[in-house]
């Protein structure tokens, strides 16, 4: 069981920095449903930099400002052009896509350099690695999984006990408000919506770099549907986003964990079970009355000064 809940760690780490993207940008009032197609793009680029350089941190850089690059055509398209956000999403993705398939065609198959597998080894914190079962689960991981936890860490305080991130809250829930009262909202927009992009970017190139450390077609394989889903089961709240990438990075394993025991249950019906889930997620949150657990007010709404 500790193994199980060590590799659930693993397999949740793309998906915790997905739904932290999404979350911040979403908190800003802006719905990017192009999550998959950005974790394309660093998957590919952070791929394409960490295999011609053999340099990790080059490979890092590369697919933040991919996936902040996808962001920045989402942002000039819905909050300068006023575009429709599901649309211009929807269409990110497919450009991720494509953009991923022809970027990587020659490198499928092709496997990342020993040099980026070594920096990206598990490393044993001490003294907390040493606890009993949380230990081994929680503090004998690699150095992305701790920049996951260190994200989860950061995000809480920045938006809900910094002036910025009551700022950011401000703009998502009454843009018109938040511009009334001096804040340049579309600095606050802009700047969360690239950033959120670059963490799904990164969501990415885990899964390209340390998770499957070898170039194949479709390697997001529908997690960043995943990411957008979770947003809503975490309630816009990073530590739940925590809790919530876990369970699905839990599922998403299971299945072969089941049969390395031999209790024959396809993956492929568990990753059915996935997608249940996120339905039926999307469904219950219609039904919450709580405030904190609504979605901002006027997310996916596009801002025009003049209609004040």
């Amino acid at each position: 069981m500790t193994s199980f809940l060590a590799a659930a760690i693993i397999a949740a780490t793309p998906l915790l920095f997905a739904t932290l993207g999404e979350l911040i940008a979403e908190k800003s009032g802006s719905l990017n449903l192009g999550v998959e197609g950005m974790m394309l793009m660093g998957a590919v680029i952070g791929f394409s930099a960490a295999y011609h350089t053999g340099n990790p941190v080059l490979a890092l850089l590369g697919a933040f400002a991919a996936g902040a690059l996808g962001a920045l055509i989402f942002a000039v398209v819905t909050v300068t052009l006023q575009g429709n956000q599901v649309v211009t999403g929807l269409t990110l993705t497919i450009f991720g896509t494509g953009f991923s398939s022809f970027v990587g065609d020659k490198m499928i198959g092709q496997s990342v350099p020993k040099t980026v597998q070594s920096f990206f080894a598990k490393i044993d914190i001490p003294l907390l690695g040493d606890i009993p079962v949380i230990g081994p689960i929680f503090f004998r991981q690699d150095v992305f999984v701790y920049l996951g936890y260190l994200m989860v860490i950061l995000f809480s305080i920045y938006l809900f006990k910094t002036r910025p991130g009551l700022n950011v809250r401000a703009v998502g829930e009454n843009t018109a408000a938040a511009d009334a009262s001096g804040i340049n909202i579309t600095f606050y927009k802009y700047a969360h919506i690239i950033f959120g992009g670059g963490l799904c970017g990164l969501g990415g190139a885990y899964l390209a770099i340390v998770y499957v450390p070898m170039w194949q077609a479709d390697v997001v394989n529908g997690r960043g549907w995943i990411a957008v889903a979770l947003v809503i089961f975490a309630a816009w709240n990073p530590t739940k986003a925590f809790l919530g990438s876990f369970l699905f990075g839990a599922l998403s394993i299971l299945g072969m964990r089941m049969q390395s025991v031999n209790i024959n249950i396809s993956q492929y019906l568990l990753d059915i079970v996935q997608y249940v889930v996120m339905i039926v997620i999307v469904i219950i949150s219609t039904h919450k009355n709580r405030k904190e657990d609504l979605p901002p007010g006027n997310l996916s709404e596009s801002y025009f000064r003049e209609d004040r």
